[in-house]
């Protein structure tokens, strides 16, 4: 092996926070692993990872080179990349999770058109709402709905999240259509998520906020579910329209309360901060942000 592949493998030891679990992700023996890596530290005359048989920690040689050798992996890659005359070769297995109901009603194609121009690159998609530990988990790329608070993580936005408020036309038939926020907090709400207390926030034409509590008669932690059970007629729903579109221009669902601003969200390509990001984690987060961006199919139908 040579020393850019000997870098590489101290990465993805300190990335995936031991040993036994870059072997595990890079499918070969813990011992292998082990070895190469006291090489590299014997080559280097240095400690870079003080191992007892608990743990794992970097040394202080050891942060200082992991910062340096990422960015000379960096670097590598756009050099190589520049100078080519031959067409990009997009290669290896992207690991990435997505929220569920986004990743099966809008990644299909996304995956589908990357795997026909890269055919050497291999996939493991985790579509779940749960929250992943990418560094734990040894995932490269999360797609993550919500504002990003960890400092750990790297972000790029892909997409702007826009929601609405819909209910059946069998279900506004009967109990009426809300005009006012003040009408709307008497409605049947369907809550996406399990949270205690529900609350929705409304902006009015003049940049008022209304705040309202709601009562909450079916919590789920399912958007697609949700829809349907608006679909079926059980109540007010509170959706991001990348779930809702479809519905919505068949006419299963009719939008609420338009003079009213409902809060956006972002969708954003998440990374762990200070790592060596892959050429195939690069090239899809552009994919999916020329293709997405501020105003996405779903928000055009």
């Amino acid at each position: 092996m040579g020393q850019l592949e000997d870098m590489a493998m101290f990465v993805r030891i300190v990335e995936a926070g031991s040993i036994t679990k870059a072997a595990e992700q890079l499918n070969i023996a813990k011992s292998a692993v082990s070895r190469r890596l006291k090489e590299l530290e014997t080559r280097l005359g240095s400690q870079l990872i003080s191992r007892t048989t608990r743990q794992s920690n970097l040394t202080q040689a050891g942060e200082q080179y992991y910062q340096k050798v990422c960015h000379i992996l960096s670097e590598v890659d756009a050099l190589n990349e520049e100078t080519s005359d031959a067409p990009t070769r997009i290669e290896g297995t992207l690991k990435m999770t997505a929220p569920l109901s986004f990743g099966l009603m809008h990644l299909d194609d996304v995956i589908h058109e990357y795997a026909n121009q890269h055919p050497d690159l291999n996939f493991e998609l985790d579509f779940s709402d749960r929250h992943v530990d990418l560094v734990e988990e040894g995932f490269e790329l999360a797609i993550r709905i919500r504002e990003m608070q960890d400092s750990s993580y790297q972000a790029k936005r892909l997409a702007l999240i826009r929601y609405t408020l819909c209910a059946s036309p069998q279900y506004l038939d009967k109990m009426g259509t809300p005009k006012t926020v003040e009408e709307l907090a008497k409605h049947e709400i369907l809550q996406y998520g399990l949270s205690k207390s529900s609350t929705i926030a409304l902006i009015d034409q003049q940049g008022k906020k209304h705040k309202i509590d709601v009562h909450s008669k079916i919590k789920v932690n399912n958007g697609d579910f949700l829809r349907e059970m608006a679909v079926k007629g059980h109540g007010i729903a509170f959706l991001p329209t990348f779930i809702t579109y479809q519905t919505l221009a068949r006419g299963e669902l009719v939008p609420l309360l338009p003079q009213y601003q409902l809060p956006t969200l972002n969708a954003y390509a998440v990374y762990p901060k200070n790592r060596f990001l892959s050429q195939r984690c690069r090239y899809l987060i552009d994919f999916i942000a020329e293709r997405f961006g501020d105003d996405p199919y779903w928000d055009k139908v």
